[in-house]
């Protein structure tokens, strides 16, 4: 039952609530309360369903006040229905402990399923870089495969389809930025994860996406030895070694331990080596200030002794 009088505020809960136009849809298509049990995800779904802190808020408003837009799913020739909107609020719906979600069915083929999927969740506020590398990737091939049919015959048609331009429209990127991240999926696992995490910044990623896979779990052991990210001009030379055919093992060491610039200037400390010198209730910063108090100290007897 819904709690009356109560202050829903809508923005941020983009699993819950869609563009005006879905919403426009959702009250002409028919409304199906569907089991959950039915419900599946979508096969490929690039888009992380996890139990954070925005997941708890998600469960609370499905708790108090139901799933206000609903799902879009379309029928599974094996059974039950596959999602193709609303992953986030099936999950929500039953870690409430709803057994049944507000559903549209629609009757789509796997391309225009996908390009509603991709379309749909990327209305997200938070995206990881690999959830937005493959879901531009799966859009763009869905696009292409959609261009090849024969029952589009135009020219014009074709070619828009083809386009990356045609992914990038409606996203805020340029197609010449949708493209880099399609390049971020030719990365091995473990340096895609990086990217996610920030150990390794988009542009350097790019770059070492041209290295084979070989070539890639050799620079994260060039990476160990150097216990650094790459820079982009770093990242940039490594991939000219690469298409040259002298990406050796030796030949990323060599390079990813030279020196940085603003490198020369900066003197750093692993926590862990200044932990056994502190009370265990310190935090970094209160290291940090109790080290510059004792610096400023020792040099001003320094100071003393050399008058003297």
């Amino acid at each position: 039952m819904q709690k009356k009088g109560a202050n829903i505020s809508l923005k941020g809960y983009d699993d819950i609530f869609s563009t005006d136009q879905s919403r426009a849809e959702a009250q002409q298509e028919r409304v199906q309360e569907i089991p959950l049990s039915e419900l599946h995800p979508f096969e490929g779904h690039p888009f992380r369903v996890v139990d954070d802190e925005d997941m708890k808020k998600t469960v609370e408003s499905v708790s108090d006040f139901g799933v206000l837009t609903p799902a879009i799913v379309r029928p599974d020739p094996d059974g039950g229905y596959e999602i193709i909107s609303g992953h986030r609020r099936h999950r929500a719906s039953e870690l409430a402990g709803k057994e049944t979600m507000p559903v549209i069915v629609r009757d789509l083929d796997d391309d225009a399923a996908i390009i509603l999927m991709v379309d749909a969740n990327l209305q997200r506020e938070t995206i990881l870089p690999s959830e937005r590398a493959y879901a531009y990737k799966m859009k763009l091939d869905a696009i292409k495969h959609q261009g090849q049919r024969s029952d589009l015959t135009s020219g014009q048609v074709v070619q828009k389809l083809w386009s990356v331009e045609k992914v990038a429209e409606g996203t805020g990127e340029s197609y010449k930025n949708v493209q880099r991240y399609i390049r971020l999926t030719e990365l091995i696992p473990e340096l895609l994860d990086m990217v996610d995490n920030g150990q390794l910044k988009f542009n350097p990623a790019v770059e070492l996406s041209y290295l084979a896979r070989e070539e890639q779990q050799h620079f994260l052991s060039a990476m160990d030895y150097a216990q650094a990210a790459p820079s982009l001009s770093q990242a940039q030379r490594i991939k000219k070694l690469a298409q040259e055919g002298e990406c050796t093992l030796d030949a990323m060491c060599e390079i990813m331990n030279e020196v940085k610039k603003g490198e020369l200037d900066r003197v750093t400390f692993k926590t862990d080596s200044l932990r056994k010198y502190f009370p265990k209730s310190y935090t970094s910063k209160q290291m940090e200030d109790k080290i510059i108090q004792l610096l400023e100290q020792w040099q001003k007897k320094r100071e003393k002794s050399m008058e003297r």
